[in-house]
């Protein structure tokens, strides 16, 4: 099935005229991890990883159409997923330190479902403080809390 999505995938960026390699591979957990590699990532990643998103999210219904299956399929490009990945760790721990300091609740700025979690997952074991999910689709924000003793 990797084979099949990188196959895909490589036809997908040749359309849209992307000089790249691509590799993909499938995890234990049933995902394909495709890495491209480029010298035009930033034109594949876009602001704030929106048009890798969307590259994503576009790959992942061709795969669907040729395979006739659901598969899950994540997209890294030069890193990005995983600098993105580690940036929202340390700036959720410094909100968490922010927050315990103060006492007051800090809402951050909207951040798509995959970014809220690791938010929510960078904070899930700190004891001086609790984020939730608040509000519905596009004003979906985490609110971190003190925790009350």
């Amino acid at each position: 099935m990797a084979q099949d999505i990188k196959e895909i995938a490589k036809e997908l960026l040749a359309q849209l005229q992307i000089d790249c390699t691509v590799e993909a591979a499938q995890g234990e957990d049933g995902v394909v991890n495709v890495n491209v590699a480029t010298q035009e990532s930033g034109l594949l990643i876009g602001y704030h990883g929106e048009t890798l998103a969307s590259f994503q999210l576009i790959l992942g219904l061709m795969v669907y159409k040729k395979l006739g299956q659901w598969t899950k399929v994540v997209v890294e490009i030069g890193d990005y997923r995983a600098k993105r990945e580690e940036q929202l760790r340390t700036m959720a721990q410094s909100y968490g330190q922010q927050v315990a300091a103060s006492g007051q609740p800090l809402t951050l700025p909207y951040l798509p479902p995959a970014e809220r979690r690791v938010i929510h997952l960078a904070l899930q074991d700190s004891a001086d403080v609790t984020c939730e999910s608040e509000g519905e689709g596009n004003e979906r924000r985490i609110v971190i809390k003190p925790t009350r003793n």
